[in-house]
């Protein structure tokens, strides 16, 4: 008999109009539309994203805010190794601007980084404003030594330990560790091969 999964549902601060679940299929253009929105036309070309490309994001970290039946923020995190410590890259988080005043992006980040320490991930890194993600406990105290795969700005590399000594010793080149991305061709020879229900 298969388990079924649960979806948790988690209402954002402030008694926002808005649930956070995880990403569904459905959600993918709406969140490709949003980070455009957000982030312009260069956004596949920036550092992080080498690290994305071509990998799944971590398993039950992609996460999508949908008010009034419409996405309206997105997170998602990555597998990497900072240096051959175990971590997780979170980016990007995109919140759409008429929302942004009822604290979705702070309500993304506290269920994805629960979600994450639940899952047992002891370190989460990401590419950000200090100022803002200060306040969710990210500092630049444990990633001086740490690279990145192209141009950064190194007071933006920032770090949270979601365990004590998460980052110790993190150290050289971040890497992509996630898994590969199945191509389109492969998901649907895979989809062939399930047997349906009559």
């Amino acid at each position: 008999m298969t388990a079924l999964r649960k979806t948790t549902t988690a209402l954002a601060p402030k008694a926002a109009p808005c649930a956070i679940r995880a990403e569904r299929t459905s959600d993918i253009a709406a969140r490709e539309a949003l980070l455009d929105a957000c982030f312009g036309d260069t956004r596949h070309t920036r550092t992080c994203q080498r690290l994305r490309e071509g990998r799944a994001p971590a398993e039950g970290l992609s996460l999508s805010a949908v008010r009034e039946g419409r996405l309206v923020g997105t997170v998602r995190l990555w597998h990497v190794s900072a240096g051959g410590i175990p971590a997780l890259m979170l980016g990007p988080l995109a919140v759409e601007a008429s929302s942004r005043q009822f604290g979705v992006g702070a309500a993304l980040m506290d269920y994805a980084l629960a979600a994450a320490k639940a899952r047992g991930h002891r370190a989460v890194i990401l590419l950000g404003d200090a100022p803002y993600y200060a306040r969710f406990g990210f500092s630049a105290g444990k990633t001086g030594e740490l690279r990145l795969p192209g141009a950064f700005e190194r007071d933006r590399l920032l770090g949270l330990e979601l365990s004590e000594g998460g980052l110790d010793g993190a150290w050289g080149m971040i890497a992509a560790t996630g898994a590969p991305l199945k191509s389109k061709r492969e998901r649907a020879r895979k989809a062939l091969l399930v047997p349906h229900a009559a």
